[in-house]
């Protein structure tokens, strides 16, 4: 009994790292948080598609985090400006260089 308990905990800790969001079509696609990079005092997420598409694959995505009228809810906006995502990024890469294996597509 004491593996479903510790498959059960592992599960539900693989869930908190989920985020739903709804796409420009307002489907719902879920993600996975990987980290919360702070830039220039703006805080941003990067976030890895759980169910990626294989063109796309191993692509995170990044996302400029502002606040909502509820102090509880967050709000994840896209970010148009190549040189602040690919700040976001560096640093992302550099936190994580031990975890992933990065391959620069130049």
């Amino acid at each position: 009994m004491s593996d479903e308990t510790n498959n059960q905990e592992n599960m539900e800790e693989e869930l908190d790292n989920i985020i739903v969001l709804n796409d420009e079509n307002g489907e719902e696609v879920q993600f996975e948080f990987l980290d919360l990079i702070e830039l220039d005092e703006e805080e941003y997420v990067v976030l890895l598609p759980v169910e990626e598409d294989e063109d796309a694959e191993g692509e995170v995505v990044i996302l400029k985090v502002e606040d909502t009228e509820n102090e509880e809810e967050e709000s994840y906006v896209s970010v148009d400006d190549e040189e602040t995502l690919n700040k976001v990024f560096e640093i992302f890469k550099e936190k994580f260089k031990d975890e992933f294996n990065f391959v620069d597509e130049d």
